[in-house]
């Protein structure tokens, strides 16, 4: 985050000192979240004069960071003499998935390739596919600079699930624009049969995904049983951005079966896109892809 960021304005540091206790006083028993997280790291950079924040999702600068994954992507399917029909990854604040994308939506907008993109979200922290589409905080005591994304306010707090990752009410705000025209397609899965598919991938490929890639793997396990059902054939190509190795206990309580749904409550939501800034924009009407 840049030196001269709003964190500085002593109104919005004396107001939200100490982010974490506030959210505590008023819900002792709070899960937390990514913008509780991000609320904390601003402060404590702001009343530093030897640190600074560098925001590691959602911003512009970081998903282009991120594309390399994608790029090393393209290479190995130059190698293997092919190209992917559908590149999946899963969504939180949205680096991972722009980072193995947008190079391919690159080839979609100079080139003309055919290639779908699929972004796949948590049910119970539904933001693209349930949010709404307006300006607001990157963190919960609104500290950060006000961006347009799809949103489920910036004082919701998701449900406790365990892709940690992925609990986060906003979504950057370039994959939030493609999302609007079009360009991307989005899904969103509970936890359970996230952790099916993860344990599938595992017996199958020898590699335990981290609940977070898990999204990202239902989705390519759905995919391929449409194309076996369709009598078609897609190359597929989803990111595995992360091993489930430090997720054991999580597995362990889905095979005992004490691993529960954690439901997405509208209401809360509804709660917290109330509380959206007001800003004035010119309404201009989205071109389709």
């Amino acid at each position: 985050m840049a030196p001269d960021a709003p964190v500085s304005r002593p109104a919005a540091r004396e107001g939200a000192r100490y982010p974490e206790r506030a959210v505590l006083e008023r819900h002792p028993d709070s899960t937390g979240s990514l913008g509780i997280a991000i609320s904390e790291a601003v402060e404590v950079a702001a009343r530093r004069e030897d640190t600074k924040y560098a925001l590691g999702s959602v911003l512009s600068h970081v998903l282009l960071h991120q594309t390399i994954i994608g790029l090393e992507a393209q290479v190995q399917f130059q190698l293997a003499e092919d190209y992917p029909d559908l590149v999946i990854g899963c969504t939180g604040g949205g680096s991972n998935f722009a980072g193995i994308a947008f190079p391919f939506l690159g080839d979609r907008l100079r080139h003309g390739r055919a290639v779908d993109l699929l972004a796949v979200e948590p049910a119970a922290c539904p933001t693209l596919t349930r949010g709404a589409y307006a300006y607001d905080f990157g963190d919960t005591a609104h500290l950060t600079p006000l961006v347009k994304m799809y949103t489920l306010g910036s004082s919701f707090v998701p449900p406790g699930f365990h892709a940690g990752g992925l609990r986060y009410h906003g979504m950057a705000p370039m994959l939030s624009h493609l999302a609007a025209l079009g360009y991307i397609k989005a899904r969103a899965y509970e936890q359970l049969e996230c952790f099916a598919a993860g344990l599938e991938f595992a017996r199958v490929e020898g590699v335990l995904p981290a609940p977070e890639a898990n999204h990202a793997v239902k989705a390519a396990i759905d995919e391929a049983l449409r194309c076996k059902v369709e009598g078609r054939s897609r190359a597929i190509l989803f990111n595995l951005c992360g091993h489930g190795h430090f997720d054991m206990q999580a597995y362990r309580d889905y095979l005992d079966g004490k691993l529960v749904e954690q439901t997405y409550d509208p209401a809360e939501s509804a709660m917290a896109l109330a509380g959206l800034p007001v800003v004035n924009e010119p309404i201009t009407a989205a071109s389709s892809p």
